[in-house]
């Protein structure tokens, strides 16, 4: 029987990527986006589903979901709709602030939350949740990008053993950079003069010979694919390169040894 996958922020990079992945392997995909009407791709191939979503409104992620349900079963949930607010804190209002944890946290939490009957009466289904490499260690001017991140990680390891009694895996997946639009269409930053030189050194990371060196975004749709398909319990898969290298790192050392470190490249 042909798999489902629902899919948030499908409408570009790693989401879009992963919904052409998923249809190439055959599975039925339920992409998801806050404007449809401007998809013009995923609308074009067959056994994919593109459907309005805001997850930052509960009652449309309870509306969309109850619909889904009542027409077909959903095997995986991949939440993967979020965007980068960099800068300083300082640099940031309290409305910027609540967005980025309404889409990045509170997105993730609602749709699983209303997936969650359904998965359990069954039991069985994945959540596969996206963080990053920012969602294992902290860096200067994505604190409030971090903490999201952060967030995610510990709301899925702690949701993984809440809902192993019931066949429910929780996954997480996190990519380092990728050849995305992310940091020009899904990054939003802040700035703030007392914190030129910080942002300054911070910046020649997106450089457009950086960005290069990055992973593919369908690298990264084809480890989710791997995450959904394997039956591991299994529940971080570290996406790229410099992502592994990080995470290996922050392996052999321990979490001060690698705080002083990174602290030590922009005290000036």
């Amino acid at each position: 029987m042909r798999k489902t996958i629902f899919i948030t922020g499908a409408s570009s990079g790693l989401g879009k990527a992963a919904a052409k992945v998923f249809q190439q392997n055959g599975w039925n995909v339920i992409a998801t986006m806050r404007k449809p009407e401007n998809e013009t791709e995923l609308t074009q191939l067959e056994n994919v589903t593109v459907l309005k979503l805001d997850v930052t409104n509960s009652a449309d992620i309870i509306q969309t979901i109850h619909n889904v349900l009542s027409k077909q079963p959903v095997d995986v949930v991949l939440n993967n709709a979020g965007y980068g607010l960099i800068g300083p804190l300082e640099s940031f209002n309290e409305e910027q602030i609540l967005n980025q944890f309404q889409t990045n946290l509170f997105g993730v939490i609602n749709v699983t939350r209303a997936f969650l009957p359904n998965f359990r009466e069954r039991k069985q289904g994945t959540f596969i949740n996206i963080t990053s490499t920012f969602g294992l260690l902290g860096y200067p001017t994505c604190s409030i990008y971090n903490a999201s991140k952060f967030g995610v990680d510990g709301f899925s390891e702690g949701l993984a053993y809440e809902l192993a009694p019931f066949g429910i895996k929780v996954k997480i997946v996190a990519p380092g950079g990728m050849q995305t639009d992310f940091a020009g269409r899904s990054l939003q930053g802040g700035l703030h003069e007392a914190y030129q030189d910080v942002t300054a050194k911070v910046s020649e990371g997106y450089s457009e010979e950086q960005i290069a060196n990055y992973t593919k975004a369908e690298t990264v749709a084809e480890i989710i694919y791997n995450a959904a398909s394997d039956e591991k319990s299994q529940l971080r898969y570290i996406a790229g390169n410099d992502a592994n290298e990080l995470y290996n790192e922050r392996l052999s050392l321990t979490p001060e040894q690698q705080f002083q470190k990174i602290r030590s490249q922009f005290l000036m």
